[in-house]
Protein backbone atom coordinates (compact mmCIF):
# COMPACT_ATOMS: atom_id res chain seq x y z
CA UNK A 1 0.00 0.00 0.00
CA UNK A 2 1.15 3.53 -0.98
CA UNK A 3 2.19 5.56 1.80
CA UNK A 4 0.35 8.71 2.70
CA UNK A 5 2.71 11.03 3.01
CA UNK A 6 3.36 11.00 -0.97
CA UNK A 7 -0.17 12.05 -2.09
CA UNK A 8 -0.15 14.64 0.67
CA UNK A 9 3.05 16.07 -0.50
CA UNK A 10 2.01 15.96 -4.36
CA UNK A 11 -1.00 17.86 -3.19
CA UNK A 12 1.30 20.51 -1.02
CA UNK A 13 3.27 20.81 -4.61
CA UNK A 14 0.32 21.55 -6.55
CA UNK A 15 -1.22 24.24 -4.25
CA UNK A 16 1.50 26.04 -4.06
CA UNK A 17 1.98 26.09 -8.16
CA UNK A 18 -1.45 27.07 -7.99
CA UNK A 19 -0.58 30.09 -5.23
CA UNK A 20 1.81 30.83 -7.55
CA UNK A 21 0.23 30.55 -10.76
CA UNK A 22 -2.83 32.87 -8.78
CA UNK A 23 -0.67 35.58 -7.34
CA UNK A 24 2.26 35.98 -10.05
CA UNK A 25 0.15 36.16 -13.63
CA UNK A 26 -1.86 38.53 -15.12
CA UNK A 27 -3.45 36.52 -17.56
CA UNK A 28 -6.71 35.60 -16.12
CA UNK A 29 -7.25 32.08 -17.98
CA UNK A 30 -3.83 31.60 -16.32
CA UNK A 31 -5.24 32.76 -13.06
CA UNK A 32 -7.77 30.37 -13.59
CA UNK A 33 -5.92 27.54 -14.25
CA UNK A 34 -3.96 28.73 -11.33
CA UNK A 35 -6.89 28.70 -9.16
CA UNK A 36 -7.86 24.99 -10.65
CA UNK A 37 -4.77 23.25 -9.79
CA UNK A 38 -5.57 24.60 -6.14
CA UNK A 39 -9.16 22.60 -6.34
CA UNK A 40 -7.44 19.98 -7.76
CA UNK A 41 -4.85 19.82 -4.35
CA UNK A 42 -7.63 19.56 -2.54
CA UNK A 43 -9.29 16.81 -4.44
CA UNK A 44 -6.15 14.79 -4.03
CA UNK A 45 -6.02 15.16 -0.13
CA UNK A 46 -9.53 14.82 0.00
CA UNK A 47 -9.37 11.16 -1.77
CA UNK A 48 -5.90 10.64 0.05
CA UNK A 49 -8.13 10.97 3.85
CA UNK A 50 -10.53 8.86 2.90
CA UNK A 51 -8.91 5.86 1.86
CA UNK A 52 -6.58 5.76 4.59
CA UNK A 53 -6.92 2.56 6.89
CA UNK A 54 -8.91 3.39 9.67
CA UNK A 55 -11.17 5.70 8.37
CA UNK A 56 -14.94 5.65 10.14
CA UNK A 57 -16.41 7.34 7.18
CA UNK A 58 -15.85 7.69 3.24
CA UNK A 59 -16.27 10.95 3.07
CA UNK A 60 -13.11 11.81 0.78
CA UNK A 61 -14.44 10.63 -2.61
CA UNK A 62 -17.91 11.75 -2.03
CA UNK A 63 -17.07 15.48 -0.74
CA UNK A 64 -14.28 15.76 -3.76
CA UNK A 65 -17.47 14.99 -6.50
CA UNK A 66 -18.78 18.26 -5.17
CA UNK A 67 -15.48 20.01 -5.30
CA UNK A 68 -15.40 18.86 -9.46
CA UNK A 69 -18.92 20.23 -9.45
CA UNK A 70 -17.91 23.71 -7.93
CA UNK A 71 -14.92 24.02 -9.73
CA UNK A 72 -17.23 23.16 -13.05
CA UNK A 73 -19.80 26.00 -12.22
CA UNK A 74 -16.73 28.48 -11.21
CA UNK A 75 -14.88 27.65 -14.52
CA UNK A 76 -18.25 28.69 -16.46
CA UNK A 77 -18.80 31.88 -14.91
CA UNK A 78 -15.19 32.90 -14.80
CA UNK A 79 -15.22 32.38 -18.20
CA UNK A 80 -17.70 33.75 -19.38
CA UNK A 81 -17.09 37.19 -17.66
CA UNK A 82 -13.42 36.56 -19.20
CA UNK A 83 -14.67 36.78 -22.78
CA UNK A 84 -16.92 39.67 -22.01
CA UNK A 85 -14.27 41.39 -20.92
CA UNK A 86 -11.86 40.57 -24.03
CA UNK A 87 -14.88 41.81 -26.25
CA UNK A 88 -15.05 44.89 -24.75
CA UNK A 89 -11.43 45.85 -24.18
CA UNK A 90 -9.41 43.75 -26.30
CA UNK A 91 -7.41 41.98 -23.99
CA UNK A 92 -7.59 39.72 -20.15
CA UNK A 93 -5.08 41.62 -18.42
CA UNK A 94 -6.11 41.47 -14.75
CA UNK A 95 -3.94 44.64 -13.66
CA UNK A 96 -5.66 47.08 -16.48
CA UNK A 97 -9.25 48.09 -14.81
CA UNK A 98 -12.05 46.69 -16.77
CA UNK A 99 -14.87 48.69 -17.40
CA UNK A 100 -18.01 46.30 -17.30
CA UNK A 101 -20.62 48.38 -17.28
CA UNK A 102 -23.28 49.23 -20.03
CA UNK A 103 -23.61 52.74 -19.56
CA UNK A 104 -21.69 54.91 -22.46
CA UNK A 105 -19.16 57.25 -21.19
CA UNK A 106 -20.28 61.07 -20.87
CA UNK A 107 -19.90 62.77 -24.29
CA UNK A 108 -18.60 66.20 -24.21
CA UNK A 109 -20.78 69.04 -26.12
CA UNK A 110 -19.33 69.38 -29.63
CA UNK A 111 -18.92 72.80 -31.29
CA UNK A 112 -21.31 74.22 -33.61
CA UNK A 113 -19.56 73.69 -37.27
CA UNK A 114 -19.52 77.85 -38.75
CA UNK A 115 -22.51 76.79 -41.08
CA UNK A 116 -24.54 76.96 -37.61
CA UNK A 117 -25.18 72.89 -38.38
CA UNK A 118 -23.95 70.63 -35.96
CA UNK A 119 -21.81 67.48 -36.56
CA UNK A 120 -24.53 64.24 -35.38
CA UNK A 121 -24.26 63.41 -31.82
CA UNK A 122 -22.91 60.35 -30.47
CA UNK A 123 -26.24 59.60 -28.92
CA UNK A 124 -28.43 60.38 -32.02
CA UNK A 125 -30.04 56.72 -33.68
CA UNK A 126 -27.91 55.21 -36.03
CA UNK A 127 -28.89 53.16 -38.65
CA UNK A 128 -29.29 49.21 -38.49
CA UNK A 129 -25.90 47.84 -39.13
CA UNK A 130 -25.74 45.08 -42.73
CA UNK A 131 -26.91 41.58 -41.66
CA UNK A 132 -23.27 40.58 -42.06
CA UNK A 133 -21.74 42.91 -39.54
CA UNK A 134 -21.42 42.86 -36.12
CA UNK A 135 -23.69 39.88 -35.73
CA UNK A 136 -22.35 37.00 -33.82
Amino acid sequence: MIHLSLPAALSALLAGLGVFGVLARRNAVLVLIGVELILNAANLLLVTAGTRPGAPFAAGPVLTLFVITIAAAEITVALAIILVMFRRAGHIDLTAVPDLTDEQPDQPDQPQQPGGAAEPSATAPREPAAAGEGAP
